[in-house]
């Protein structure tokens, strides 16, 4: 059985259309008009034990619907799902102790209270045993090397200790599942990534299934071998990241770099994405960058050559608003 299954699932909002006008809104205490809104529309997907699963998708595409209702906190309308063979919304107590939910813009610590004694509250709601609790928060404090903040006020911690505290604080019952949405928005560069260090190395070492949203390309790309993307509640993407560059990306970048100056246009060779006497970056059609790479050596003097795929941020956009064209065309036709 996999660590989560999740079929068909469905989550449907029922909101009161008002009309505009008096009368309208006389009429609308007789007979009401509702508008649906599907934020999960038969999501259906299933992760295995130790797998770190990038969960993608513009904002409102139901990336935080689904984690919510996958962690127990909203009901579906309708479909199924198992989180360690426990249907999430009965909320069990076995499945609350071995899954964790950490969002980025929700504090889960107490605010007036040092990080140590938030951390000692949820010990005694999860009843870890006081040595375990001490084994754990401090391998994952000096994981996280913020040991020395622990009887610093919660609101007195910079954003990024904060979100190494919430980290600790999702942790400390070592759950089995960790949700995760949007870890790391707001962190500064070097909080970002020691916190995508610290992930990596967990996952790595404890096995645990997780689910990460972002909309931070590059702790997708560090993080998560799969990706599954969702938009307008559906899923239209599910497999190996590596397959969205080679499914969705037609071009790539050449980089070149020019042992004396160059006053030449490159615009015929390709879109030049930027230019220096001594070097150019050309976004090129994936069939074309032999043949384009062969004609800038024998026309250039060129101390260096790379070739790369497009950052995996381009590709994402370039994905979302070519399946937002066709589903604008499909309306149409329809």
């Amino acid at each position: 059985m996999s660590a989560i299954e999740a079929s068909g699932l469905t989550k449907v909002y029922r909101t009161y259309r008002k009309e505009s006008g008096l009368w309208a809104s006389v009429k609308g205490l007789v007979r009401r008009r509702y508008e649906e809104t599907r934020a999960a529309d038969n999501i259906s997907f299933s992760i295995e034990e130790g797998e770190l699963v990038g969960f993608l998708g513009p904002n409102g595409a139901g990336k935080t619907t689904v984690l919510k209702m996958l962690s127990g906190l909203l009901n579906p309308t309708s479909g199924q799902a198992r989180v360690l063979g426990f249907v999430p919304w009965e909320r069990r107590d076995e499945m609350k102790r071995q899954f964790s939910l950490l969002m980025g813009q929700k504090n889960a610590l107490w605010w007036d209270l040092p990080a140590q004694e938030s951390l000692e509250l949820n010990r005694a709601i999860y009843g870890i045993d006081r040595e375990r609790f001490k084994k754990v928060v401090g391998g994952l404090s000096e994981l996280l090397e913020v040991g020395h903040k622990m009887n610093v006020m919660v609101r007195e911690l910079s954003l990024g200790e904060r979100m190494k505290m919430e980290l600790i604080s999702a942790l400390i019952h070592e759950p089995r599942v960790l949700f995760l949405d949007e870890p790391t928005i707001g962190l500064d560069v070097v909080s970002q990534q020691r916190v995508r260090e610290f992930l990596r190395q967990y996952n790595a070492e404890h096995r645990i299934v997780t689910m990460l949203t972002s909309h931070y390309m590059q702790d997708i790309e560090e993080l998560c071998d799969r990706v599954i993307v969702i938009d307008h509640g559906k899923i239209f993407f599910d497999g190996p990241l590596s397959d969205i560059i080679d499914r969705f990306s037609g071009h790539k970048v050449i980089s070149l770099t020019f042992a004396e100056k160059q006053e030449r246009d490159f615009a015929g060779l390709g879109e030049v994405v930027e230019q220096t006497p001594l070097s150019v970056q050309l976004k090129v059609p994936r069939a074309k960058v032999t043949d384009v790479a062969r004609q800038l050596l024998s026309a250039c003097s060129v101390s260096d050559i790379n070739v790369q795929e497009l950052p995996v941020e381009d590709v994402i956009r370039q994905l979302f608003g070519e399946h937002n064209a066709e589903q604008r065309a499909a309306a149409a036709v329809a």
